[in-house]
C-alpha cells in the first residue's frame, strides 16, 4: 500500500488540499468506504475534495461508524451523528486523524485524481449508487427521496 500510495502521490492532480500523502490516505480511505460502485470512486473523491476545499465537513457516515466502533450495531441513528469522536466528520472539520480502512489502489487513485463537477453532496440511492447535488436544496431533495422513503429492497452496494 506505501508504494502504490508513493507512486500515486507522485502522479497526483495540482491543487489538492493535502499537506501529505498521509491525508490523502485518509481522504482514499474513506472513499474506499463510502463507494458501492467502482465507477463512482472519483466522483466521491470529487466532492470530499471540494467540501475540504470550501472548509465544508465531510459528513460522511463511514467515519462516524468507525468512531462508534462496537457501539454500532448495523443502523446508523441520528444520536450517532451528533456523538463527538475524533472521526465523526459531521461535527469534526477536515479530515479525521486517521485512515478508516485500508484503500485498494482505485481509491487512493481517485483521492488524487478527483473527478471535475460541482457537485458538493451525495446521497445513497438504495441499488448501491449514489445521487449527486451541487446545491443543498437539491440534496435535501434527494435525501426525501432515496433516504426518507427507502424501499424495501434498498442496499448499500449492488448485487454481486
Amino acid at each position: 500500500m506505501q508504494k502504490v500510495l508513493e507512486e500515486e502521490w507522485q502522479h497526483r492532480q495540482a491543487d489538492l488540499p493535502f499537506h501529505s500523502s498521509y491525508e490523502a490516505l485518509i481522504l482514499a480511505s474513506i472513499v474506499e468506504k463510502e463507494t458501492g460502485v467502482e465507477s463512482e470512486r472519483d466522483q466521491i473523491a470529487g466532492v470530499f475534495v471540494r467540501r475540504l476545499k470550501r472548509g465544508m465537513r465531510l459528513q460522511t457516515d463511514p467515519t462516524v461508524i468507525y468512531g462508534l466502533g462496537d457501539q454500532y450495531r448495523g443502523n446508523i441513528t441520528r444520536r450517532h451523528l451528533k456523538q463527538s469522536t475524533p472521526y465523526n466528520t459531521y461535527l469534526i472539520k477536515g479530515l479525521p486523524p486517521t485512515p478508516i480502512a485500508m484503500p485498494g489502489r482505485d481509491a487512493i487513485h481517485a483521492a488524487l485524481n478527483p473527478a471535475d463537477g460541482d457537485a458538493l453532496y451525495f446521497v445513497a440511492k438504495g441499488d448501491g449508487s449514489h445521487y449527486f447535488s451541487a446545491t443543498l436544496d437539491e440534496h435535501l431533495k434527494a435525501v426525501q427521496r432515496y433516504q426518507l422513503q427507502r424501499r424495501s429492497n434498498y442496499r448499500s452496494s449492488p448485487d454481486k
